[in-house]
Parts: structure tokens; sequence; C-alpha cells
């Protein structure tokens, strides 16, 4: 007869009913990126579908939405970046949730290292040979951090596999869209770089997530199988 010691395994950063189908999503972001990195090195003009939207070297929006585009990219700046990571991981420890609290800074930021890793290798440039644009890191950050608190949403829910699905792409969407133009809008970015961004944190976090939980799990081996003897 099993008994209760009280010892519950703490929640999962990656809800197993959205599993499956995160994966066919990172494996989507993945390719993407690569595409477009392979299309667009070397280059310091837009391209063919960048000149679709807008002229991405030219500020194109005036006031007032140019300060809503400021405070949007203010989001992606160190400060801004790191006052929201901030009250994510205090509201983590807040709920004793130690896992989601790492995956919190360990998702956005191996998101931004691995943009800013692609940004040396594409070598895409605009407004000088000193600004690298592809990926969008502002695009992948807030990407990344708005898809970990989605995902946190709707473990804390039980969100099916249909509407938890939903949530997480609709949320990323919405955060990529909005720093996207932002970016553009400011000409600091190709409307490409931020598709790039975007699809970095959508293959990099579910991976990260994924991994989080499997080091969790082994860690905590022993101590699982001790609750269930």
């Amino acid at each position: 007869m099993a008994l209760d010691t009280g010892i519950r395994p703490a929640p999962a950063v990656l809800p197993p009913s959205l599993r499956s189908w995160l994966v066919v999503i990172a494996v989507f972001g993945a390719v993407v990126v690569a595409v477009l990195g392979v299309l667009y090195s070397g280059h310091s003009e837009p391209g063919s579908v960048d000149r679709w939207f807008v002229e991405p070297t030219d500020d194109s929006v005036g006031a007032p939405w140019r300060n809503v585009a400021l405070a949007v990219d203010f989001l992606g700046e160190p400060v801004g970046a790191a006052a929201l990571v901030l009250v994510a991981v205090a509201g983590c420890l807040l709920r004793r949730r130690t896992r989601a609290a790492v995956f919190v800074v360990v998702g956005v930021g191996a998101t931004v290292v691995t943009a800013t890793v692609l940004k040396s290798l594409v070598v895409r440039t605009i407004h000088g040979p000193g600004n690298l644009s592809y990926p969008s890191g502002h695009t992948a950050f807030l990407t990344a951090f708005v898809l970990i608190v989605a995902l946190f949403a709707v473990g804390r829910f039980g969100l099916g596999r249909a509407v938890g699905t939903l949530v997480v792409l609709s949320a990323g969407l919405v955060a990529g869209a909005a720093m996207g133009w932002a970016q553009v809008a400011l000409g600091a970015h190709y409307p490409t770089d931020v598709l790039g961004g975007w699809c970095t944190a959508l293959a990099v976090v579910p991976a990260t997530a994924w991994l989080i939980d499997r080091t969790a799990e082994r860690r905590g081996g022993p101590r699982a199988d001790a609750a269930q003897a």
C-alpha cells in the first residue's frame, strides 16, 4: 500500500498536453530561422519580402504612434527586459515554484543568446556595417517571455491540448507582432528580422522547457521513487 509522505513533484513547466504540438512548432521555428538566415546572410539591404511591408530604413511612424513604438521597444531594452524578468521570477518564488523561476531566467536567456549568436553568423546589417540585424533580439526576447508566461497559465488552469496550444500561440503572436511592429516602425529592423526573432523564440522556448523538466525529473528521481514506496 502506498504511503502519502507529503512529497509532491514540482509541476512541469512544459504542460504534458502540449508537448507533441510544441515539438512541431519548435521544429517549424528552427527551419524558418535557418532558411531566412541563409537567404539574407551578408545582406545590407531590405529584401523583396521586406519591401512588401515598408521601407525599413526610415522611421515610418510619427507622433503619437512613435511614442507607442518607443514604449514597446523599451520592453526589449536591458532595463525593461530585466524588470519583466525580475517581476516574473519574484512571482514564481513567492508561489514556491523554483523550477518555474529557473525556466523564466534560462528560457529568455537562451533565446537572447541564440539570437545574438545567429546575428554573428548571418551578418545581416542595417544602417551600416556595425548594426547586425538578423534576427531581432527584441522580438525574440518579448516573444519568449510571453510564451513562458502563457505556458504557466496553461499549466495553472489545466487547459487541454487544443485550447492550450491556441492560448500559447496567440500570446506569442501578439507579443511578436507588437515588438516586431515597433522595431520596423523605428527603423531598427527589417520585417524578416522580426520574423526570424519570433521564430527563434518558438524554437528555443519549448526545447528549454523540455530540458529543464528532464533535468529536474532526473535529479528528483530517487525522491519520487521514495514517495511512491
